[in-house]
Formats: structure tokens, C-alpha cells, sequence
């Protein structure tokens, strides 16, 4: 991958295997064996392609033994150990040395923790300190590097207008050694009780409370695992319950599978990437050999690579494991996500950003009756079966975008070309009479192959109706026209029918993520799903819930199940929108609720423009899974989806949270016209255990008016 910035550049490089002098037996944490494994392949990457000056990479690595020359070679570079007092002292250097448009990698690889909190101010006795876990925790006056301290570092350097990009390849929980396959956390899954200093070398104690809560939105109960997301990119290596592997791949060096595919995608790419591509495919890499290790990322995902430039690329399915023959494919969602046997998905390579080009389509891929809640098998279609040939490898992390719906999804439309001047009913000016069959007649050549929605056929009900209407341009009707629809679309425009089918898919669409519902789940009634009043007491009545416009609210979640269940909510929009309600400030695909965990999410909802009242639909997902929802998204029907370009300063906002976020990417909006031959197959599933079990999903009707 080439240099995508001009801008300075700076690394703090951090690789831990030696953990010394650890007086607990067993030892809480244990040496690892690919930490300093992985600040090479970093470092080696900075200096040979990016050509980044050793001045300025910090690096601090504890192998646990190498040779003297190796030794030698990293004294002489001005390597220090990866003490608590040396790592703060890295972040003061390098947040002295980066001005206003620089860019700052931090990495880091090693254990990550948990501890009993110094911070009770902030969410009280049960709040558990997450950190990363230097080189001399074992000593007496051992310390982590704490999530709250963490927090004011990285302000700092945001604050200072940096660009910064933070990697945590570690784990947040234990686990044990799994074959030749190593935890980067501490071993039985324990919170470190150790009486512990209570002083920061970071900053003071007012300090770090006030810049946590100022990260958080000023609500003590909004921390979203490792850290607060703001003003920076951040990939994990897992969610805060899940582990974090190092293997020795192909039986060679022994590195983090965050690490390791992270580097392979950047040296291995020949187009400049996103976090967002490059996310794709690590996390398919990772889960075809760890299926329950999910890395997250949070920030801006449509910037490049170690750059400055941003690049809009949507979300989409991803391939997390592919058979050996190549004939069949995993992909990340199941029956939550409403998927069901017969949809078919084009399949692209990593990098690709452009879904409507499809040259560059590898592949057609049809779900087979192998579906889960969380993830589905798909087969790949030859020309014959309505695919194309195959044409390239198929990998973990190549995107799947939907190009048809199952057969129970499809949508019916009428063309009503009827309309007589002087009805009363069916008014239209003389003028226009005699245009509806000419005008409709391209909107039926438009809905060719579109995958989604078909024209009526003689004595079926539609679900829609499209007809011209007196000003001369093209209606959507659900029983009554479709109000705000912009721009509006006149019969006399070339391009006018295929943006009506445009329409009509994002229609059919929103519907079918309107409708999705598993009312057959015994977890349903684990999930508590409420709106509270501003002091957090839940409504009285949950039916008949009417709010005002930026009211505060809060949304409950609880999980009283006995496992941890994997949560999103989706709001659906009056608009014709999805969007993702942040939990917890989390904008991630989804957070793990453990059991008996309640989270809260404040809420302002509005009215969008020239609306005087709307009814919001707030919807919970829950699995037992890893599961994926933000494919699911759609902008608003009423408006032209924008074009992110390379803005750095631009930034939307959610309409239920009212925070900073990456814009609300889609991936059902870019799906491609080529699948022919729709899905002649309905459900067919035959399962053990039973994947309808395994999710549930609860919904909340909000009306809001002045």
C-alpha cells in the first residue's frame, strides 16, 4: 500500500511478552510469545514502505529472551522497557513532538486487564477498571495503564488537532491456552483485586474524572468498553468478554491475529485502503480461524490507511470463512438480521469500493438452507444456476452486497395508469392523460432484474402503487401518496423510472427490517427493553409513549438471561431511514450485555423538517452470536443520499442521540441489477440445535409532537 498523507507522522510502538516479577501463583498474568513479534512487523512496515524516520517511532518492547546482537540492535534505536512509568513518559514525549494535522499510530500488543476500580466516582463500587497491562505489574508498586488515564492521553494529542490511530491487540478477559494458541489476558477470567496506587503519573485525579466524563457526553454511565470513542480511530482485538489470540502462523513466527492479518492486508493490498476495508477483511481472516474473537472498530472508518484522506466506502456483509473448494462461503449474519434461504449476494475482493461496477464482481452466492441466526452458509452460483464465472479466489473479508431477496421478502407494485381528468378522486390535467401509459411503462422496463420488487399480476394485492401525479411527476403510494419524497421525479426526466425502482427497493427493504420479528424465541422474555423519563424511571405506560421534540429520555436495556447476549438497536425512522442508536456511546455492530448487565442510552429525539408529528419505532436485537445489524441501515427516502467525498471536517449526527459520528453508511443502496433469475426457493430449515432460539427482538413505538 502506498503513503496516503503528506502530513508528519509519529508511532508509540508498545510489545509485551516478559512480565516481570509477578508474585501472585498462579500468576495473574503470564509471558506471551508474539508481542514484540508484532511491534517488528509494525515497525519494520513504518520504516521500509512508509519510510518513516526512526526519530520518530518510540519503541518500547520485554521480549522474554533473543539474542545479544537483537539486543544490541534495539538498545542502539533507543529502545526502553514498557514500564508504567515509561509508557506515560513515551506519550508526554510524543504529544510534546506532534503539532495540529499529524499523524499518531499508537499500537500496542500485550495483556490487557481488568481491576477492581480506583474511579468509584464514576459509576460507583461495581465499575471494574479495563487497561493495558505494562511490563512490571507483578512489582510492588506494580500499576496499570488505566482506561480512565488512557482516555486523557489520547485527549491530549485530539485536542492538539492530531490525527491519531490507536490498535489494541490484547483482550479485556482470560481465557486459557488453547493448543498452539495463546490469550492475551490474564488466565481464569479474573478481576485483579490487588490493592493498587491510587496516584496517575497521567494527570491528576480531577483531571482524569473530568476529561472521562467530558469523553463520555457528561453522562458517567456511558463508557463503551476500553475507552470513550472521540476524535480518533481505534481497532480492537476484541470486545471487552471476548479473548484475543496469538498463533504461530504456518508454524512460523508467533504474532496477535489482529497483528498479523492487519499487516498482511496492508502489504498484500495494491489499492489504498479504509479502516472500514481494512476492518472487513481482518475481521473475516480472524473469525475463520477464531469464530468467537470479533475485533471492533470505532471512529472514522472511511479514512485511509495511516492517512489523511477520507474515502466513503458502506458496510457490508463479510465473508468469515470459505470451504475448501471454494464452492461455498460463511457469511456474518443469520436470521436475526433477516436473511433466509434463497437471498443472493455478488461477492467483491477487499479494497473494492465502487458496489455498482460490476466487473468487478467475483462471484454470485446464493444462502442455502445452512443458516443460523448469526451467520449463514451460501453456495456460489455458476452461469447456469443465474451466477457468473468465478473470477478470482474468494478470501475471508471480501464483501457480500445483496443483489436479490428471498422469495417472502419480495415486494408487489402496481402501475396505475388510469387517472382521468376531471375525477374527482383521480384528478390529473388533460394534458398528462394521455402520458401515464408512456411514463409507467418505463418505470416497468426500470424494474427489470431489480432483485426486490415486481409488478403486480392480475387479481394479486401490491404493495405499492406508482401513478403520475398532477404536477407531472411520478407518485409512491402506500394507500396515500408518499409525502416529502425529494427531489421530486418528473415523467419527462431520462433518468426519472430507475430512481422511482430505486425507491421502491429502499422501500422494500426498510419494510422487511420493519417486519423482522422471532416471536417463536424463549429469550424474548430475558430482554427488558424500556423507556425511561429523564431520571431514569421507565414510562408507566409503554403502549402509548409520546415525547417532545428533544425531550430527554432514556432507553433501558437489560439482559436477564444466564449467558451474555449480543445487543443492537435500530431506530426506524419516519423518514424511510435506518440508523444505529448508539449503546452506551458505542457505535459498534453490537455490545455484549453479561447477564444481569442494564445498560442505558440517552435520547433526544427531534422532528425532521416539515413533519408535526411522527411515530419513531426503536428496535432491540439480541443474540446469542457474534452478530452484524449495521448492513441493515438506510438513509432517508426523502432526501438524496450525499457523497462523503474527502471532507475531514464533515460530520453527521443520529437523529435519536444526538453525538458525533461516522456518517450512517448503507449497504442496501448500492446492491447491483444483474441477478436475472429471482429466488425460486422459500425457507426450508432444518436445524440442531434450533437457530430460531438462538435471537429475539423487542420494539418500542414513540410518537413525537410539538
Amino acid at each position: 500500500m502506498t503513503k496516503t498523507t503528506e502530513s508528519k507522522f509519529y508511532a508509540l510502538l508498545i510489545g509485551i511478552d516478559l512480565y516481570e516479577s509477578i508474585q501472585t501463583s498462579p500468576p495473574i498474568y503470564k509471558n506471551l510469545g508474539g508481542c514484540v513479534g508484532d511491534i517488528d512487523l509494525v515497525a519494520g512496515y513504518l520504516k521500509k514502505t512508509l519510510q518513516i524516520s526512526p526519530e520518530q517511532i518510540w519503541n518500547l518492547t520485554a521480549p522474554v529472551e533473543e539474542s545479544k546482537e537483537l539486543s544490541e540492535i534495539r538498545a542502539a534505536e533507543g529502545n526502553v522497557p514498557p514500564t508504567y512509568e515509561n509508557i506515560v513518559k513515551a506519550f508526554e514525549e510524543i504529544t510534546a513532538a506532534a503539532q495540529s494535522g499529524e499523524q499518531v499510530y499508537i499500537h500496542y500488543s500485550g495483556h490487557g486487564g481488568r481491576a477492581v476500580t480506583i474511579y468509584p466516582e464514576l459509576e460507583g463500587e461495581q465499575r471494574q477498571d479495563e487497561g493495558i497491562v505494562p511490563m512490571d505489574i507483578g512489582s510492588s508498586n506494580g500499576r496499570y495503564l488505566r482506561d480512565v488515564e488512557m482516555a486523557t492521553l489520547l485527549k491530549r494529542l485530539t485536542d492538539k488537532g492530531c490525527i491519531v490511530t490507536v490498535i489494541f491487540d490484547s483482550c479485556h478477559s482470560g481465557g486459557a491456552t488453547r493448543g498452539d494458541c495463546a490469550i492475551r489476558g490474564n488466565e481464569n477470567n479474573l478481576v485483579d483485586t490487588t490493592t493498587r496506587s491510587k496516584n496517575s503519573l497521567v494527570a491528576s485525579r480531577e483531571e482524569l474524572l473530568n476529561n472521562w466524563r467530558i469523553l463520555t457526553q457528561a453522562e458517567p454511565d456511558l463508557s463503551g468498553g476500553w475507552l470513550p470513542n472521540k476524535d480518533y480511530v481505534f481497532l480492537a482485538a476484541c470486545r471487552p468478554s471476548e479473548y484475543a489470540y496469538e498463533y504461530a502462523v504456518n508454524g512460523g513466527q508467533r504474532n496477535g491475529a489482529l497483528t498479523y492479518w492487519m499487516m498482511d492486508t496492508l502489504t498484500s493490498s495494491t489499492s489504498v485502503l479504509t479502516y472500514k476495508s481494512l476492518y472487513n477483511r481482518v475481521k473475516g481472516m480472524i473469525q475463520s480461524k477464531f469464530p468467537q474473537q470479533l475485533p471492533i472498530l470505532m471512529g472514522d472508518g472511511d479514512r485511509q490507511i495511516l492517512g489523511d484522506r477520507r474515502e466513503y466506502k458502506p458496510y457490508t456483509l463479510v465473508v468469515i470463512d470459505v470451504a475448501g473448494d471454494g464452492a461455498e462461503i460463511t457469511l456474518d449474519a443469520g436470521l436475526a438480521a433477516g436473511l433466509s434461504s434463497g437471498t443472493r449476494f455478488a461477492i467483491y475482493p477487499v479494497g473494492v469500493s465502487d458496489f455498482s461496477d460490476k466487473t468487478q464482481q467475483i462471484a454470485i452466492a446464493e444462502i442455502t438452507d445452512d443458516i443460523q441466526a448469526d451467520k449463514s452458509t451460501a453456495k456460489i452460483l455458476d452461469a447456469a444456476a443465474g451466477g457468473i464465472e468465478v473470477k478470482g479466489k474468494i478470501e475471508p473479508g471480501a464483501s457480500a452486497v445483496m443483489v436479490a431477496a428471498p422469495v417472502d421478502l419480495i415486494r408487489k407494485v402496481r402501475l396505475f395508469a388510469e387517472k382521468q381528468a376531471g375525477d374527482k378522486e383521480q384528478d390529473l390535467p388533460a394534458d398528462l392523460v394521455d402520458k401515464q401509459t408512456a411514463a409507467l411503462e418505463k418505470v416497468r422496463q426500470a424494474l427489470a432484474g431489480n432483485g426486490w420488487v415486481v409488478e403486480v399480476k392480475e387479481g394479486e394485492e401490491a404493495h405499492y402503487q406508482v401513478a403520475v401525479g398532477r404536477d407531472g411527476t411520478y407518485e409512491i403510494c402506500i394507500g396515500m401518496p408518499i409525502q416529502n419524497l425529494r427531489p421530486a421525479l418528473s415523467i419527462e426526466e431520462p433518468e426519472a423510472p430507475k430512481k422511482v425502482v430505486a425507491r421502491l427497493v429502499h422501500l422494500a427493504k426498510y419494510q422487511a427490517v420493519q417486519e423482522l420479528d422471532n416471536p417463536a424465541s424463549d429469550l424474548t422474555e430475558y430482554l427488558e427493553f424500556q423507556l425511561c423519563d429523564k431520571n431514569k424511571q421507565p414510562f408507566p405506560e409503554q403502549q402509548n409513549l409520546s415525547l417532545k421534540p428533544k425531550e430527554v429520555s432514556y432507553l433501558k436495556i437489560k439482559n436477564t438471561y444466564s449467558q451474555t447476549l449480543n445487543v443492537a438497536v435500530l431506530d426506524i425512522e419516519p423518514t424511510w431511514a435506518i440508523s444505529q442508536v448508539p449503546i452506551q456511546g458505542d457505535f459498534s455492530s453490537f455490545i455484549p450485555l453479561d447477564s444481569g448487565q442494564e445498560a442505558y442510552t440517552k435520547l433526544r429525539l427531534r422532528l425532521p423538517e416539515d413533519y408535526q408529528q411522527t411515530k419513531e419505532t426503536l428496535k432491540v436485537f439480541a443474540t446469542k452470536g457474534l452478530a452484524n445489524f449495521q448492513w441493515l441501515m438506510l438513509p432517508s427516502l426523502d432526501e438524496q443520499p450525499q457523497s462523503r467525498g474527502n471532507n475531514p471536517n464533515e460530520e453527521l449526527k443520529t437523529r435519536s442521540g444526538n453525538q458525533p459520528i461516522s456518517p450512517l453508511n448503507e449497504l442496501l443502496t448500492a446492491i447491483g441489477n444483474d441477478v436475472d433469475n429471482p429466488p425460486d426457493r422459500t425457507r426450508a430449515f432444518v436445524y440442531e440445535p434450533d437457530p430460531e432460539a438462538e435471537w429475539a427482538t423487542q420494539e418500542i413505538q414513540i410518537t413525537v409532537t410539538n
